[in-house]
């Protein structure tokens, strides 16, 4: 980023978010969450349309940032991610949605926790990345936001791995991070 996006003067705010299980349900197996296999699986979390739409009508861009390595690992299509995606940029009118196909071995600077993903929407966007939040359910999540410069907040089921490092903020559900994030506007006069 370049110029006054850079230095936050006329820059954008966006919430970043996780899709799945911060706008879908997630599906745990022991204990640990995984993607929607088909669109038969897929199930938006109840309020999630509620809280996109205020934070939209609060002046937030809304960008889904997702790691998606069953597909380099041949355990997923790409055309079902696309179609999951789609849907969800429709129902939750999101700005945008952006994915890393990569598996951990493949050391792309686009998959969380690398920050690689919110650094090229925020270039693209003109996001002030500092006036921003991240909203994930695993430590990925909010290792990436945190290295991006973003507010974190974590979103925690209790899932049998490991935990993020000191999230800003920590909540039941997407919910509740949005009226935490009203909330600050308000006590901003923003």
């Amino acid at each position: 980023m370049t110029g006054d996006a850079e230095e936050g003067v006329g820059a954008r705010r966006a919430v970043f978010l996780d899709r799945d299980g911060v706008l879908n349900r997630a599906v745990v197996l022991d204990g640990k969450p995984h993607p929607p296999a088909n669109m038969d699986e897929l199930e938006i979390l109840p309020g999630v349309a509620q809280a996109c739409d205020a934070l939209h009508k609060a002046g937030f861009l809304l960008i889904a940032v997702t790691n998606q390595p069953d597909v380099a690992r041949g355990t997923q299509q790409r055309e079902v991610v696309e179609e999951i995606n789609q849907v969800l940029q429709t129902c939750l009118l999101l700005d945008d949605v952006r994915v890393c196909y990569h598996d951990d071995a493949d050391c792309c600077p686009c998959r969380k926790p690398e920050p690689g993903l919110l650094f090229s929407v925020a270039h693209d966007w003109g996001i002030d990345l500092s006036a921003s939040f991240i909203i994930g359910d695993r430590w990925k999540d909010i290792e990436a936001g945190r290295r991006a410069g973003c507010k974190t907040i974590f979103v925690d089921y209790g899932y049998a791995e490991r935990e993020p490092d000191n999230p800003g903020h920590r909540v039941g559900a997407l919910t509740e991070a949005a009226d935490w994030i009203l909330e600050l506007l308000m006590a901003e006069g923003t």
